[in-house]
């Protein structure tokens, strides 16, 4: 039925008038007299829109009646963020990014084993809808050490890496693996996250092989940290390009923007010429230009200083936003080795390079934000807002509408092959789910910084997801949880 009043939606858009069926009873929720921003149908213009039951069901030009109503003039109305790349399903996790306009958080890079413990930390309800791929990472130390790791922290610790990093895996350990891929896929895991980079070492290439082939049969996307090489090295990319071509798998780049370095135009035609040939293959970027890992990365243990061109100087101990000196960096590295660091070495220009990519999604990878008092990155409080507000309003890299389908539609879309969820999400249309982001289009801006990582922006006022007000007026509304797990549908078994 969903599906039917979409269709409809579109079709009344398109010649300007009401959406949705005549109105019977006053809607649980009107967003009235806001600019109405639907980035697929090319809809922006004055109107309001009713809620029921958690999903939109009428988008009209003249005035709704509703139990409750929310007042958006002279704000955007727009689908609610979609953040693809994220590791901070915590409490804290979930108040930052939501105040960001995250209506959906995914961990599809890193992910989890089983995939049910993403989310564990919301075991009392979440404002955020959540969902996770199957960690490859996680399926590794299982069978190399035998070793449950389900996700990359729990309670307050960040995951210590063990011989699952460096340890190269035998055939039958590789078959093993397999087997746990799948099990993850069949649970709902929204396809298979890969820390390549992490364990360079430690994968060869017949078992890269065996996750795409797992991926390529399911129909999943891989979302993969690819191999890094020196600065600009294409080596690792090239890699994965073969394989997703090969065996047909979806791939996703983790932030190109971090691992091209300068050369993000030679990476990005790399994989228009791979789409070109008929692969599938999407990448991302953040918008803050520093990157965030623990001390002990296998990168930090390679000639870190020259693949990246900083130096100790150039980098922060995330907990305390102290710049390290060579014996501070050796310090924390020996006695804290889970301990997170922002090492500062991307351009602006490599962003805005990124940008330009026509089907550029933008997320956060925001690190673990667990206790106010251990700081974290910025990433998860002002992603949003300093992509709306910085690189769309003040640089004019592009319009509004195509700003927010970088971070609503087109997350959406990537995903609605491994879970139908999304083919509700990241749009503003009759029978689209009801996550919604109100926002001041010419004030909306980030205030988060590297050293004081969670204030909120500025311009954002309202969130709602599932129909219901989860931000009101810039104040996250206690008690009221919403969100709901996401999980895949296993695939297409083939094999």
């Amino acid at each position: 039925m969903k599906e039917i009043l979409a269709v409809l939606g579109l079709f009344l858009i398109a010649f300007g008038g009401v959406t949705g069926l005549a109105q019977a009873e006053p809607y649980d929720l009107v967003i009235s007299n806001g600019r109405v921003i639907d980035p697929e149908s090319g809809l922006d213009g004055v109107r309001h829109v009713g809620i029921r039951d958690g999903s939109i069901v009428a988008i009209s030009e003249t005035a709704l009646d509703g139990d409750q109503e929310l007042d958006a003039s002279g704000k955007v109305v727009a689908p609610g963020f979609i953040d693809i790349h994220t590791h901070s399903p915590s409490r804290l996790g979930a108040a930052i990014q939501v105040l960001d306009g995250v209506t959906t958080q995914l961990d599809l890079e890193a992910g989890a084993f089983p995939v049910t413990a993403y989310g564990d930390h919301y075991a009392g309800g979440t404002p955020l809808n959540f969902g996770a791929s199957v960690a490859h990472f996680a399926v590794r130390a299982k069978v190399i050490e035998g070793r449950d790791t389900p996700y990359l922290f729990t309670g307050s610790l960040m995951m210590k890496a063990g011989l699952a990093f460096v340890q190269e895996a035998s055939p039958a350990q590789i078959a093993e693996m397999k087997d746990l891929l799948r099990q993850g896929l069949d649970e709902g895991g929204l396809g298979i996250g890969v820390l390549l980079d992490y364990m360079s070492s430690a994968v060869s290439e017949a078992e890269l092989r065996m996750i795409f082939e797992v991926a390529g049969a399911r129909k999943v996307p891989v979302f993969v940290h690819v191999r890094r090489g020196y600065a600009g090295d294409p080596a690792g990319l090239v890699e994965v390009i073969a394989l997703a071509e090969e065996t047909g798998a979806p791939l996703l780049i983790s932030h190109i923007t971090h691992s091209a370095m300068h050369a993000v135009p030679e990476w990005l035609a790399l994989i228009d010429a791979a789409n070109a040939r008929g692969a599938r293959i999407t990448t991302e970027t953040l918008s803050y230009a520093a990157g965030g890992t623990s001390i002990s990365a296998a990168v930090f243990s390679r000639d870190w200083q020259k693949i990246f061109d900083i130096d100790y100087t150039d980098v922060q101990w995330t907990a305390t936003g102290e710049w390290l000196t060579q014996e501070t960096w050796e310090k924390y590295r020996a006695e804290q080795p889970t301990g997170m660091v922002n090492h500062h070495y991307v351009k602006e220009g490599w962003i805005e390079a990124a940008l330009a990519w026509p089907g550029m999604i933008v997320s956060t990878d925001v690190t673990p934000a667990l206790d106010r008092d251990i700081l974290a990155n910025p990433n998860g409080a002002g992603t949003f807002s300093r992509f709306l507000g910085h690189y769309v309003r003040e640089r004019e890299l592009m319009s509004l509408s195509e700003g927010l389908a970088r971070i609503t539609l087109y997350p959406a879309r990537w995903m609605e092959g491994v879970a139908s969820q999304f083919a509700r999400k990241g749009r503003v249309q009759v029978g689209a789910d009801a996550d919604l982001a109100v926002f001041s289009a010419g004030d909306i801006q980030e205030t988060a910084t590297y050293g004081d990582p969670f204030v909120p922006p500025v311009g954002l006022t309202h969130v709602v997801v599932g129909g219901r007000v989860v931000v009101d007026e810039g104040v996250i509304v206690e008690g009221r949880y919403p969100g709901q797990r996401i999980l895949g549908q296993g695939g297409i078994a083939q094999d």
